[in-house]
């Protein structure tokens, strides 16, 4: 009788275990694509939190309330129809993009469909009004003159804090570009106005086109267009490798006098002018130039009143290239010092200058990066900023002191991957934070002290659904000494005694980097949906990839993909020692970089990838852009070794497996020449590949189409992989 009742208990058991699986909900790629319609409520919730002053808000689209930094309790501070109220309008925009400009002053930066509002929120009344009519899609603002710089009709203006409009420049077109990014955003470049500090004098860039191809985009009319019929011209001007690049020059415009003054540094051919800086009392202009091999560079400085020379700072060379990332940074406690950051010894680190140049001394050293500075924190002296120095996969938040080099923690927990907001004086510090198995938590942090109050704990948005397992490895590269570092994802219902087809997803490429210690190891919401359906996914971070310092990065300098392909088939050993990967359905998956790499494994490899999606990829590398291209390649003229061994056009016979190649019709990034070279040269070698286009769509598929673009990557490995014979 007890053996009966055990035997019933047991299959209860299975019963309730088996419906509790069936209940359990599958994800479709309207939950996990960003263009999907579920999307917004799969992804960790957040709170969006600005700064008045020392005090923390919580802002959402309709509220603000003040945190308090002791407690982490929230206490209503006002809604938005109570501030449109009182700035006495009848609607301001949604909340999220509101500011308080001035530390010492309750006053926030509203917006409305055509002003700008200053409102006093103790005072419960507005300060400052000006209209944004007029205003270009280009502007920045700023909080002390109340003046704004914006672009209209291609040229500069700059508009007083009472709304009287001068026009800065007179010539701006297609082809003379003012006050935008330069140097297709190479170098750290994110805009082209540059306010002083006091607000009265604007630095902006200037770029000559002209003397650039363009690059023949077409713009293709709606089907359901009944006005258009011909597809029109969308030229885009594109400087390929090697050839002819644009001409950038800086100007000063000075609202007292209403004069332009141009930065006088010397001929500007082939050269680069990056991260542009003021000193403290606004007598100088600084900035990074490099030579166009990016392999010489130096720190500059102008007088901002004349526009000429009056010093070089720093200078770095080195043998494959320099990059500049940051501008120079002044302590906010001393006017005579500032803050650079280099690569110089090999990782990006914190080094003291005197305002001549002088190197005072090295903040940060160590065999890790400095990812990011954050700011200072006034009362200890100190810079706030986050590192990979705890583990490689981590990113944490630190303090160092100027004067004593001491270091500490100053996250809460310690794992994980953390990013920072800094309040204006440094006391206080919101961390966001993920660890693998941690959605978001959210802290408030005393910077002095270290002490962290947590205000947020997101909860798990896949709760109900039937998840994936998510792991984390290294291995060693080809080079047999250097980790690197994976993850792996493997269906819910993972048998180790089964064999799974396995794709492995790749980029490969500088400035990028696809493990860390973030949620799910920062796994792609695609991996997830193809774990669903009963693949394992594979993705490894291999030399050339970020954050893992200089010579880590620059090991595929002149060779790209050659270093990168050798530590993925590391990789590709490591998957053949595990028993449950079929090794005979093997598939490989990139967008741009990484499709350049998914076709050169296919081609390198042909009998190890079985199927393979390529997106947006680079097929040659001298048809890829100037600054780029030649920091990693040098030019086809300089390197034509380098470039024959990268290029795909005479691996196109080499293919044996089935290859989609998608791109954007209008990609002004990798231009569709790379996809059609590679399609025309396997015609005549006879091999077959399969093409997808996205009229209209860039590099990157935008909206609802990126769930029809990763459908469509599913669907081919469905056909080609999972169902292979």
């Amino acid at each position: 009788m007890k053996h009966r009742t055990n035997i019933l208990l047991a299959c209860a058991l299975m019963m309730a275990t088996a419906l509790g699986a069936a209940a359990q909900k599958q994800f479709t790629l309207e939950d996990l694509n960003f263009g999907g319609t579920n999307y917004r409520n799969m992804v960790p919730q957040n709170r969006n939190i600005v700064w008045m002053g020392d005090k923390p808000l919580h802002v959402n689209s309709d509220s603000c309330w003040v945190i308090d930094t002791k407690t982490a309790r929230e206490k209503l501070l006002f809604t938005r129809d109570q501030i449109a109220a009182w700035a006495g309008v009848e609607k301001v925009k949604n909340l999220t993009w509101l500011s308080f400009p001035d530390p010492a002053k309750p006053q926030a930066i509203v917006m409305t469909d055509s002003s700008r509002i200053l409102v006093d929120v103790k005072a419960h009344k507005p300060v400052w009004v000006q209209s944004t009519k007029g205003e270009g899609s280009v502007k920045k603002w700023h909080e002390t003159s109340r003046a704004t710089a914006f672009v209209r009709d291609h040229n500069l203006w700059v508009k007083d804090a009472q709304g009287n409009e001068h026009q800065v420049t007179t010539d701006g077109s297609e082809k003379i570009v003012y006050a935008q990014s330069v140097h297709r955003n190479e170098f750290g470049i994110d805009g082209g106005i540059f306010w002083n500090n006091a607000g009265d004098k604007v630095a902006f860039y200037r770029m000559d086109q002209s003397m650039v191809t363009d690059y023949p985009l077409i713009d293709v009319p709606e089907p359901t267009d009944s006005t258009k019929y011909i597809a029109t011209p969308a030229p885009e001007t594109y400087p390929m490798a090697g050839q002819t690049s644009h001409l950038v020059t800086v100007g000063i415009y000075d609202m007292a006098s209403g004069n332009v003054t141009y930065i006088n540094a010397g001929d500007p051919t082939d050269r680069y002018f990056t991260n542009i800086a003021w000193s403290p009392n606004d007598k100088y202009i600084y900035m990074f130039e490099l030579n166009r091999r990016q392999n010489d560079c130096a720190l500059m400085r102008y007088n901002a009143a004349t526009g000429q020379f009056a010093g070089q700072l720093y200078r770095e060379i080195h043998p494959k290239y320099v990059e500049p990332q940051h501008p120079i940074v002044f302590l906010p406690w001393d006017d005579e010092a500032f803050v650079m950051q280099s690569e110089k010894d090999g990782y990006n680190h914190l080094y003291l200058h005197d305002s001549d140049g002088n190197q005072l001394r090295q903040l940060t050293q160590g065999n890790w990066v400095v990812m990011n500075m954050l700011g200072f924190d006034a009362s200890t002296k100190s810079i706030v900023y986050t590192s990979n120095e705890a583990n490689p996969l981590q990113q944490n938040v630190y303090s160092v002191n100027v004067a004593t080099g001491e270091r500490h923690r100053i996250d809460e927990g310690g794992k994980g991957w953390h990013s920072a907001s800094l309040s204006p004086s440094g006391k206080w510090l919101i961390d966001y934070y993920q660890e693998p198995d941690v959605p978001r938590n959210i802290a408030i942090v005393n910077t002095a002290t270290g002490a962290a109050t947590r205000y947020f704990t997101a909860p798990d948005p896949w709760e109900g659904y039937t998840v994936p397992t998510y792991e984390s490895g290294s291995i060693k590269a080809a080079d047999g000494t250097t980790d690197l570092y994976y993850r792996m994802v493997k269906p819910a219902d993972f048998d180790p005694s089964k064999k799974y087809p396995t794709v492995v997803y790749v980029y490969g490429g500088p400035h990028a980097h696809n493990v860390d210690a973030r949620w799910h190891y920062c796994s792609r919401s695609w991996e997830t949906y193809m774990a669903q359906r009963g693949y394992v996914l594979f993705i490894l971070d291999n030399r050339g990839s970020a954050n893992r310092g200089r010579d880590f990065e620059n090991a595929t300098f002149h060779k790209l993909g050659q270093v990168e392909m050798s530590d993925q088939m590391c990789g590709v050993e490591f998957l053949k020692t595990q028993e449950y990967v079929d090794t005979t359905r093997l598939g490989v998956h990139g967008w741009s970089y990484g499709g350049f790499m998914t076709i050169s494994l296919m081609t390198n490899y042909p009998d190890v990838f079985k199927v393979g999606v390529a997106g947006g990829p680079v097929i040659d590398w001298k048809w890829y852009e100037v600054m780029y291209g030649e920091r990693y390649m040098g030019t086809p003229k300089s390197n034509p070794e380098g470039y024959a061994l990268t290029s795909l056009i005479p691996k196109a016979k080499d293919l044996k497996g089935r290859l989609q190649i998608i791109i954007g019709l209008n990609d002004p990034t990798v231009v569709p020449q790379h996809a059609y070279s590679f399609l025309k040269a396997c015609i005549a070698a006879g091999t077959q590949p399969d093409f997808f286009v996205y009229p209209g769509q860039g590099h990157n598929m935008a909206g609802h189409q990126s769930v029809h673009l990763h459908e469509r990557i599913t669907r081919y490995f469905d056909d080609y992989l999972m169902n292979a014979k």
